[in-house]
């Protein structure tokens, strides 16, 4: 997710030198400006030196340095090593290694595999110029660049715009990058072949739930997407289904199995198309709704499949359960249930061997009889939280086991088995 429009993050933001912003300091430079200092021939090479940075020997490290360079300076270049290492996860080290971001940028910014796939969507849609609304550190006009697509990134704070622009510089798109800092409200967009907005959904009590009060609100994102040949507003994957516009196409994204995003998708298609969609990447693979009822409830069989987050948030379970032949194990539980095995890349499979009713002590029995010392707990629709249950069962022994704490038929259950390999 981009960095905030104008609000802010669960983390407070820093300055280049570690003081949260809106802190008094008369010694304080200007942010800006302690960020450039690090693009110099000095500050490069204070963060070649830190490339191998060792959160271990920080303080050892920020004496020796500060012997031959500027304490600011010092202090800029060391925070900067400690984000890049936070963004590998996103990044990927080889690109993390020559960006700069700030700490709520990286915090939110749109994983690469995530924002390569949505530029390849926007390329194949024919979209040579985009304008990227709420650009944050840039991570997504990076992607729309490297998908040949020449973007217009938009942001209002000046940190955030100098850090995007470095960005581009750093990664040989610049010549494809224009930076601007302005409201993204009073922003022309005119004459785009497409528009991407990122509302800010953080504020300064956690996440905003209510997409108007998202910064710029839902309804105005709809209303930039709508002037747009195309359009993708990212919202939050909790977006009520109610609440998404009649004429857009939702779609939830995981990647690796952990739900990322939800995109709403302006003039991507034709009118008839599936209004709903799960995208599960590596792949893609995608799931559309076929507008099927839900599936009914039935014993547990033995298989159980655990459709990815993705599909359940896209509320297409009913679509799992008619690929697999499958039925619910209850009526308000997204697990599905079969008698026989049917491979799907949308749910992962699991070989059921017991059903049980809720017992901590029958289990923990169980468990030291089958010599279980690997235990993964899952769970969808109980309160017990696994690593409590973990505690109380302390399993011992050579092998594994997965255990699903759930409801079956609306009472409380235990499904012992194995993933499906």
């Amino acid at each position: 997710m981009h960095a905030p429009n104008d609000s802010p993050d669960d983390v407070p933001d820093r300055s280049p030198d570690g003081i949260p912003d809106g802190i008094p300091d008369d010694t304080a430079p200007d942010p800006v400006a302690a960020f450039r200092a690090l693009l110099t021939d000095e500050g490069q090479a204070l963060l070649e030196e830190l490339r191998e940075y060792d959160p271990g020997r920080e303080l050892a490290v920020a004496t020796r340095l500060r012997r031959r360079h500027p304490a600011r300076l010092v202090s800029a270049a060391i925070a900067q090593a400690r984000l890049r290492q936070r963004a590998v996860a996103k990044f990927g080290p080889e690109d993390a290694a020559r960006m700069y971001f700030t700490p709520g940028g990286v915090e939110q910014a749109t994983r690469a595999g995530v924002a390569a796939y949505r530029a390849g969507r926007f390329a194949a849609l024919g979209v040579r110029r985009l304008a990227d609304l709420c650009c944050g550190n840039g991570g997504d006009a990076i992607a729309l660049a490297r998908a040949g697509i020449e973007v217009l990134a938009v942001d209002r704070d000046p940190l955030t715009c100098a850090v995007a622009r470095a960005n581009a510089e750093a990664l040989g798109l610049a010549d494809l990058v224009e930076v601007r800092r302005a409201d993204v409200t009073e922003v022309d967009t005119d004459g785009f072949d497409a528009v991407f907005a990122d509302p800010a959904r953080r504020g300064g009590r956690g996440r905003i739930f209510d997409p108007e009060a998202y910064s710029p609100p839902l309804s105005w994102a709809v209303g930039a997407a709508r002037r747009a040949p195309h359009a993708a507003l990212k919202v939050a994957p909790g977006i009520p289904h109610e609440a998404v516009p009649g004429d857009a196409v939702a779609e939830w994204v995981s990647d690796g199995g952990d739900v990322k995003e939800a995109v709403l998708w302006f003039g991507a298609g034709p009118r008839e198309a599936p209004k709903v969609r799960a995208t599960l990447l590596p792949g893609p693979r995608t799931l559309e709704s076929a507008g099927l009822p839900d599936p009914p409830a039935g014993p547990v069989g033995r298989y159980l499949y655990e459709p990815d987050g993705a599909v359940v948030r896209a509320h297409l379970v009913a679509e799992v359960a008619e690929e697999v032949g499958g039925r619910l194990i209850d009526p308000t539980i997204a697990y599905v249930t079969a008698d026989a095995p049917h491979p799907t890349p949308y749910a992962s499979a699991y070989e059921i061997t017991d059903t049980l009713p809720f017992n901590v002590k029958r289990l923990k029995a169980l468990l030291r009889e089958r010599g279980v010392g690997t235990l993964t707990v899952k769970k969808r629709g109980s309160a017990v939280e696994p690593e409590e249950l973990r505690r109380r069962v302390k399993p011992s022994g050579p092998n594994a086991a997965t255990v699903f704490l759930t409801r079956v038929a609306g009472a409380p259950a235990m499904l012992l088995g194995h993933p499906v390999r």
